[in-house]
Formats: C-alpha cells, structure tokens, sequence
C-alpha cells in the first residue's frame, strides 16, 4: 500500500476518529482475533473501549499509532503502552495490534510495528513486551519481525466465539 500514512493519533482527533477504530476493531473480532473482546461486539462497547485508550492517550500513559489509507480512513492500529511500574521505566507494552480484515496483506502490521520501534525507542523503551494467541498467523509475524518467545500460558484467554485458548508472550530488546 503506497498511499498509507503511519503516526501518532492525537488526542485532538480521537473522539472524532472513534467510529473508524470501532470499525476495525469490530470487523477484527468478528474475524475471530482474540484482542480481548466477545463476537460480536457491539459498537457501544467498542465506543467505551476506545474513550478509556482516548483518557489513557490523554494522561500520557501510551501512544495510539493509526495507519490512514489513501482516502485518510484508518485500516489499522497499534498501541504502545508507556505507563509502567516505578522499577520498570525502561520497558512498555505493544496492544492491540488491529488492521481490519479488508486491508489485510498490504504490509500495514509490519509498517504500525516499525513505527511503533521508533516511538518506543524515542521515549526511551529498549524492550518491548506483548502476548498473542498461541497458534495464530500472528506468532510467525512476531518472529519474522525478531520477536523472541518468552513462553505460553494454556487456557488463558477466550476466542471471540468462546474457545479456550492458550496465549504465547513475546518479548524485543532495541
């Protein structure tokens, strides 16, 4: 995708941006990804969920990334989550990596995640942490990008239809 633009969501736009992030994470849940959500999702939840990352946004605790197609929609987002324990300053979560399903196998992950590198490092971060479904195409994308395992936890989450499922943690230093 040649036309995509990768940056910071300001929290100025957030509350106007809401329904396009609803849009992707809703078409993402009803795709089967477990990012924390049933299927199916509704757009009042997803519209709370998105105000509490706005507040988050606003009180300096992570920075939201959105990945803007040609016609300046958001077809993807990644979070990085700054906030972190007093012992912890130098490490920060990687959340919710979404592109929605219709804009998918275009580059749009690997492009949030670079950006996401380069946020991270700007304040500060050297290692990164996250958690994925055990299983999922998600897992060989995380390697492919240097990701290490760290390990598996069974049974730790649900899919959006209800399944158990295991979660894999990974973890990078910059």
């Amino acid at each position: 995708m040649t036309d995509l633009l990768i940056r910071a969501l300001p929290l100025s736009e957030f509350e106007t941006r809401i329904p396009e992030l609803n849009e992707v994470l809703i078409g993402c849940v009803a795709d089967g990804a477990s990012v924390s959500f049933m299927h199916p999702l509704s757009v009042e939840k997803a519209t709370k969920f998105w105000q509490n990352v706005a507040r988050s946004v606003a009180n300096s605790e992570r920075v939201v990334l959105v990945a803007e197609d040609e016609h300046q929609q958001i077809v993807g987002t990644v979070q990085l989550i700054t906030d972190q324990p007093e012992n912890q300053p130098h490490r920060a979560d990687v959340a919710k990596l979404l592109v929605h399903p219709r804009a998918r196998r275009r580059g749009i992950a690997q492009r949030l995640m670079q950006q996401l590198e380069i946020v991270a490092q700007n304040a500060g971060k050297t290692v990164l942490v996250l958690d994925t479904a055990t299983g999922s195409d998600a897992e060989m994308f995380y390697r492919h990008l240097g990701w290490q395992r760290a390990g598996e936890l069974p049974k730790y989450a649900l899919m959006p239809d209800g399944a158990f499922c295991a979660t894999t943690f990974y973890f990078k230093h910059l």
